[in-house]
């Protein structure tokens, strides 16, 4: 399919395209080719506050609006969203790898699903709540920055635009540089969804360079920021200065603590599956599967046994399960942690370094299985961000808490069990923001979010939606 994006060399500023004012261009690459896709503007400065300035300019009007209104845009944005339902998840599988399957049942639905759930809470939510004689009102933020990463694209880009303009934000988007596209596909269905000039912006550019433009820039607001806990420090050291407010959806090093019972034959199977899932890239990956030791061999097994499974190859294969990694970076990246597991001794059970058998060209790496993996390895601590499974043992419940919660990120967590109160009583003590009981999935009206370096502020549901909200207290006003 030929990608028909109207921006596809613009930026969208102001409700209008707007062709960019240098001659610098940035090329989307094919991870399944490495041959270019596409190519989008390498933003300047100068443009980043065009977007911010039209955010701003579009805001007050914005924030009036009546609930009715943005109930009817938001109505039209997924109408629209499902029109080009198709051309989004192929733009997702061009510029990131998804498997087309995937990209179409998962990636590209995002964007409908989070704009439903938003609008069914901006549908009943109270903007107005009385507490005594005092009034508090929740009143837009203003205008809001929003960077979002390549893993998951649309999913990363919806859960921030769908409650900021529904909370009557106003918003410019900053998609990463690997994953442009389907960024302007989105901005294409808001366009014709008919959202007044300025309310939505899209600016393209490199994130080193509009990061710390956009996230201190004196008219943002607030900076809604996913990607690593390194760029995310510095998005809040450039934010500091404004006393701006900065929501962070950081690294993630997911512990899978699998108990000694009936539940885990098939419990190994499922979590060395979702480790490989979406090649790996994604923050709330079950990466650390923590076994009993007396049945590390047996996990051993099952695990290299669903990698030796996992198809890897031509995205729009549809007997693929792992396309590539997104970008030679990021190839390069998982290449070198695996190198470095096998240097720190850990037993190398499936997979390994280089591309799997018979694949030449793209950024292909094989579905990899460590055991033997002690806590103090690097492999164990540091996020991998690729099909990369690590299994720990463990003697006791207590050190399998121990080993869970001896991390520098606390995103998210995983525990399988067939007692279910015996799972209930040990998520309760991870410190995660989130944890899921015998492979329950996620759930799009819960908080979706970290402790620790995982980063700060929730998204999705209604924590998601009163992050782009301010409380007013306004006392004596029932008397």
């Amino acid at each position: 399919m030929e990608l028909k994006i109207a921006g596809l060399a613009k930026h969208f500023i102001n409700g209008q395209w707007v062709s960019p004012a240098g001659s610098e261009r940035i090329e989307v690459i094919n991870p399944a080719t490495e041959l270019p896709v596409g190519v989008v503007p390498a933003g300047t400065a100068e443009e980043a506050d065009q977007a911010v300035r039209a955010a701003r300019n579009a805001f007050a009007k914005w924030a009036a609006t009546s609930r009715e209104e943005r109930l009817a845009l938001i109505d039209r944005a997924m109408e629209a969203l499902e029109r080009h339902h198709e051309e989004l998840a192929y733009a997702i599988t061009f510029e990131m790898g998804a498997p087309f399957d995937f990209s179409r049942s998962m990636q590209a639905m995002c964007g409908v699903w989070h704009l439903g759930a938003t609008r069914e809470l901006l549908r009943t939510y109270e903007f107005e709540q009385r507490l005594g004689t005092t009034m508090l009102f929740k009143e837009p933020i203003g205008v809001c920055v929003l960077i979002t990463p390549w893993n998951w694209p649309i999913n990363q880009l919806a859960c921030k635009v769908a409650p900021a303009l529904a909370a009557g934000c106003t918003v410019v988007v900053k998609p990463a540089e690997v994953s442009p596209l389907s960024a302007l596909v989105f901005a294409q269905c808001i366009e014709e969804a008919g959202f007044p000039p300025g309310v939505f912006n899209v600016i393209n550019g490199v994130g080193s360079v509009l990061g710390p433009v956009l996230s201190s820039h004196p008219d943002v607001d607030m900076v809604s920021f996913t990607g690593s806990t390194r760029a995310g420090v510095q998005v809040a050291i450039s934010a500091a200065p404004t006393v701006k407010r900065v929501s962070q959806e950081l690294g993630g090093k997911s512990a899978n603590i699998l108990l000694d019972d009936d539940s885990f034959a098939a419990a190994v199977t499922a979590g060395a599956a979702a480790c490989f899932n979406n090649s790996g890239q994604t923050c709330i990956a079950p990466t650390r599967m923590l076994v009993p030791v007396s049945r590390l061999a047996e996990a051993e097994e099952i695990a290299a046994n669903v990698a030796s499974q996992m198809r890897v190859g031509d995205p729009f294969d549809e007997t693929v399960k792992v396309g590539p990694v997104a970008s030679r970076k990021q190839f390069e990246s998982v290449q070198r942690y695996i190198e470095i597991g096998i240097e720190e001794g850990a037993k190398l059970v499936a997979g390994g370094p280089g591309r799997p058998d018979g694949l030449t060209k793209g950024f292909y790496v094989r579905p990899t299985v460590f055991s033997a993996v002690t806590s103090d390895m690097r492999v164990a601590q540091e996020e991998i961000f690729g099909p990369v499974l690590c299994i720990l043992g463990y003697e006791t419940e207590e050190q399998a808490i121990e080993i869970a919660n001896d991390s520098i990120y606390g995103l998210s967590g995983y525990v399988t069990s067939s007692n279910l109160n015996r799972a209930r009583a040990i998520a309760r003590r991870l410190r995660t923001g989130m944890v899921h009981l015998n492979g329950a999935g996620p759930d799009f009206n819960a908080p979706f979010g970290g402790y620790k370096q995982s980063g700060n502020g929730r998204e999705w549901g209604k924590a998601g939606f009163e992050e782009f909200l301010e409380t007013k207290a306004v006392m004596g006003y029932n008397v």
